[in-house]
Order: structure tokens, then C-alpha cells, then sequence
């Protein structure tokens, strides 16, 4: 799955590495369910990344879908997952200031509807921008990176009632679109990415999934 079918999937609603399955009994996602979630995913993949090697974190990997000469390596899918963290919380304070249309994907701010092709190729092309930009950092730039976004979530998460939580953010695909869902997929976010890097042939003896 390319990073675009990934940022525009409904299926991030995932259960945690350890199990807690982040959703409410097919009602609205209960704020311990949230934050559970996230605290577990994070745990679990600091666990996970700081086990391995340098060589292990370096290997080329997964290929670009924008860039066909370049590859995603264990360490630039851990620091995609702040991209995308900073990107929800983003539009989900867009929403809360007023916005019409916070996720800015579906149509563009003339308000017409781009093709799925089209969000695919921005949503590719913004995921190789902040690899590159990364591609460098060590190990803990990248805990940095992701801790600091995370942060980030748990303090908007905070900030919000319960209300709030329950609310569909507009053009939202993740989940069940509601405001808690989507800052709940961060960690099946997490999970997904893991499971592309043991797809694409890693394999570290003693780490399971």
C-alpha cells in the first residue's frame, strides 16, 4: 500500500500491538480508549526501534511512490509518523477555528473536488518532502521528533470536551471520521507502517507484531 492509500484509509481504527482495541464498543471512542491507545502504541514502538541496529534502522526498504530512486528505511517510516501526528492535529484546530474544509484533501480552496489520483499524488509527494528532510536524523532526533508530536496530541486531546471528541472533523476518511477517531489512529498508524517494513522482507529474530 503506497502512503497516500494509507493516509486516506478508514482502517487505522486498529487494535494496539498489545491488544486494547482502540474503539468504543461501535459507539463514540472513550477518552481512556484514546489515550491508552496512543500511550501503548508509543511504548511499544520505542521498544521496538531502539532494539535494532544501525544497519537495521538504514536498510533500504519499501520503495518511494513519488521518487522510484528512492527507498523508505525502518528509520524514516518511525519519523513519517510525526508527519502525519502534526498534520492531524493541524486540521483538527483548523475545524476548531472555523474552517470548512480542515482536511484540505478531498477539494482544493476553490472548492473542487480533486481526484483520487490527484490526492494521491500530493499526499506522496508531501510524505517524500519530510523524508528527505529526515532522512539523516539519528535514531534520537527521530524519538525527539515523534515525542514532540505526540506531545502535541496528547495537549490538544486534553484541551478537549468530550463533546468535541464526538464531532466529525469534515473530509475526515480515518476511522469513523469523528474528531477522537482520528487522533486514535496514530497508533494504527504505527501498526501499519510496521507491518509494510516486515512485508518488505524485514525480519529481526525475537520481534513480533
Amino acid at each position: 500500500m503506497t502512503a497516500a492509500r494509507a493516509f486516506l484509509s478508514s482502517k487505522w481504527r486498529a487494535p494496539s500491538p498489545s491488544g486494547t482495541v482502540a474503539a468504543g464498543d461501535g459507539g463514540q471512542m472513550k477518552r481512556t480508549e484514546i489515550e491508552t491507545s496512543l500511550n501503548e502504541s508509543r511504548n511499544w514502538m520505542l521498544a521496538t526501534i531502539g532494539r535494532l541496529s544501525e544497519e537495521q534502522l538504514r536498510a533500504p526498504l519499501t520503495k518511494s511512490e513519488s521518487d522510484p530512486e528512492s527507498y523508505w528505511s525502518v528509520l524514516d517510516h518511525f519519523s513519517h509518523l510525526a508527519l502525519v501526528e502534526g498534520d492531524f492535529t493541524s486540521m483538527i484546530r483548523r475545524q476548531l477555528a472555523g474552517s470548512a474544509n480542515p482536511v484540505g484533501l478531498l477539494s482544493d480552496e476553490r472548492g473542487v473536488t480533486r481526484t483520487r489520483d490527484e490526492i494521491m499524488a500530493i499526499v506522496n509527494a508531501h510524505a517524500d518532502e519530510f523524508q528527505r528532510a529526515h532522512r539523516d536524523d539519528t535514531l534520537s532526533e527521530v524519538v525527539a521528533l515523534t515525542g514532540a508530536a505526540r506531545a502535541v496530541t496528547l495537549g490538544l486531546l486534553a484541551e478537549l470536551s468530550d463533546e468535541q471528541l464526538g464531532v466529525t472533523l469534515e473530509g475526515a476518511p480515518w476511522g469513523d471520521g469523528t474528531i477522537g477517531s482520528v487522533l486514535a489512529a496514530n497508533a494504527g498508524h504505527a501498526t501499519m507502517h510496521w507491518r509494510w517494513v516486515t512485508e518488505a522482507g524485514f525480519v529481526e529474530p525475537g520481534l513480533s507484531v
